[in-house]
């Protein structure tokens, strides 16, 4: 049997793999010794809240129950959004924070795969519809302490995954400033006028669907003003979607 080149490396890395398997057993990416196939140890697994329909189009949270022809929550139909549409993967809880706080603040970007499977799942609808993916970004300031942007290693492994185009600056972010333990009306001041399209990369937006991404939706503060941002350089509507997103805005601070 004659193997193309490339079948001939898929299966020379498959049995690279399979060999470092047997010398070093996988371990599950919270540290349980079973891994699922996700990456998650059972129990760790049982504990993720994730969220199904029916949900809010304008903002992921989760309803109760279907209601006959209402698409939008209260607060989405009260305060309408910038952005068209948001998707959350999974509830901000307990479980999901560990994951999420370790993935930022502990280097730990291997979940960023994992993330990026959750959010193919829970924005399917978004992904079909949209042309580029495009990540929140950091300001400079935090990318060096941090030494990556978490919103854009989970687009990344998006974009190639459902073959959109991918594009890491076409955002950035002017002023620095963190949104941890702020009220809504904080976090709307903190991110206004951050984010800007750099005059160059107008020419990848315009006329474009854009699928934002980012960790966590609180307020939908941020998200807001990148999709004005780009909504602004000649983008054709942003959707945004995320791993997880809070329950209410004020029960967490991120």
């Amino acid at each position: 049997m004659r193997l193309e080149h490339g079948a001939t490396s898929r299966f020379c890395k498959a049995v690279f793999a399979g060999a470092l398997d047997l010398v070093f057993p996988p371990t599950a990416l919270e540290g349980a010794d079973q891994p699922q196939t996700t990456g998650l140890g059972a129990e760790a697994w049982s504990r993720v809240r994730f969220i199904e329909a029916p949900v809010c189009d304008g903002c992921s949270a989760p309803f109760e129950y279907a209601l006959g022809g209402v698409e939008r929550c209260t607060a989405c139909e009260s305060r309408p959004r910038v952005f068209a549409r948001a998707r959350a993967a999974c509830l901000y809880d307990d479980a999901s924070r560990d994951l999420i706080l370790q993935y930022k603040h502990a280097d730990r970007t291997e979940l960023a795969a994992l993330f990026a499977r959750w959010i193919g799942r829970a924005a399917a609808d978004l992904i079909a519809e949209a042309d580029a993916v495009a990540p929140v970004p950091l300001h400079p300031l935090r990318l060096i302490r941090r030494r990556y942007n978490q919103a854009a290693e989970i687009a990344r492994p998006v974009a190639k995954r459902h073959g959109l185009a991918y594009l890491p600056d076409a955002l950035i972010r002017l002023r620095p400033g963190t949104q941890a333990g702020k009220s809504a009306a904080g976090r709307r001041r903190t991110v206004a006028g951050a984010f800007h399209v750099p005059h160059g990369r107008k020419r990848h937006i315009e006329g474009r669907r854009i699928l934002l991404i980012d960790d966590v939706f609180t307020t939908g503060a941020t998200a807001d003003r990148c999709a004005r941002a780009l909504l602004e350089a000649g983008a054709q509507a942003v959707d945004v979607a995320v791993v997880a997103r809070v329950r209410a805005a004020d029960d967490i601070a991120i």
